[in-house]
């Protein structure tokens, strides 16, 4: 998996099935760098359905999607009109190539046009760094059990300066 070329666009009904792929793969493998099993387990009990899947990434949201050169979803971020990225999950295999951060910089230029002043997450382990390498803040650790099992996150922002005064 090398060099091949990525491109970000759009989501699109066709990726229902590979966006709920991308997640319950990336949750229930990469995620065990940070958490147990059980906890794993807790947190996606099965694959998703892809109807639902589609619903969900249809229902006003920004999806964009990495594709990869045979249009195979391997990552996706989603953001909410108030500013909550609620969901970036990258595929196994393409996991540390820079995809997230290429999703995660389109989506926050589209905030900015959109006027969005302030991006918020609830962040993984391993999404917490991820998110402090963009500048977010931990707002606290979020402690809770879900399905049984203790289980954290992290809740997160980052407040973007108006586009027209953003300097990077």
């Amino acid at each position: 998996m090398g060099a091949e070329k990525i491109t970000v666009r759009a989501y699109d009904q066709r990726d229902a099935a590979g966006t709920a792929d991308v997640f319950y793969r990336s949750a229930r493998e990469v995620a065990l760098s940070d958490y147990t099993v059980a906890q794993v387990t807790a947190w996606v009990p099965g694959p998703l359905d892809p109807a639902q899947e589609h619903e969900r990434s249809s229902d006003g949201r920004l999806v964009l999607v990495a594709v990869d050169e045979d249009d195979h979803v391997v990552a996706f971020i989603d953001l909410e009109a108030d500013g909550h990225i609620d969901r970036l999950y990258c595929a196994p295999e393409a996991a540390g190539r820079g995809i997230a951060s290429q999703l995660y910089d389109t989506v926050e230029a589209a905030a900015r046009e959109q006027g969005i002043a302030r991006l918020y997450t609830e962040a993984s382990e391993l999404a917490r760094r991820f998110f402090e390498r963009k500048r977010f803040t931990v707002k606290e650790r979020q402690d809770k059990v879900l399905r049984g099992v203790d289980i954290h996150n992290y809740s997160m922002f980052k407040d973007l300066a108006p586009a027209d005064s953003a300097s990077e």
